[in-house]
């Protein structure tokens, strides 16, 4: 049976098989896949700060290109900026050194709802004069109250 399949082969002229030219996409689908999962995921995590009661307003969210540096009054009257507890007499200086591309760089101060009105124009007061012209406050929108019929 060997010999037959030998004579048949030398009989013939070798047949080359084409190389398939579809790209298979189920690989990159996959990865896609993945990827969507772990964005979706790790999305809200990201947007996550120092936990304050930030007051409610009808205002809505502006557009933002990049992401401003964030400077927190708490309940208890501590300054952050991001995440990071800092003194309020070291606070223009670490922002002067964090916004390296200039005072143009723009800062939201969110403050507590319990946090006195005085305290948290203190330190927009010092960003102020330390130059800073692009300040902004930071609220929670307000969600509409169910009307009664």
């Amino acid at each position: 049976m060997a010999q037959t399949l030998q004579q048949l082969e030398r009989g013939r002229p070798a047949r080359r098989r084409r190389p398939l030219s579809e790209i298979n996409v189920t690989p990159f689908v996959d990865v896609m896949l993945v990827l969507l999962i772990v964005f979706m995921v790790t999305a809200p995590l990201l947007t996550a700060g120092v936990p304050v009661d930030l007051p409610k307003t009808r205002a809505q969210a502006l557009g933002q290109d990049r992401e401003p540096l964030s400077v927190t009054v708490k309940r208890d009257g501590k300054v952050y900026i991001q995440n990071t507890p800092v003194a309020e007499d070291e606070l223009v200086a670490k922002l002067a050194a964090i916004a390296a591309n200039g005072y143009d760089q723009r800062i939201f101060v969110r403050g507590d709802r319990s946090v006195d009105y005085g305290r948290v124009m203190s330190v927009m007061g010092l960003l102020s004069a330390a130059g800073f012209t692009h300040i902004g406050l930071v609220t929670d929108v307000e969600k509409p109250k169910p009307e009664k019929e």
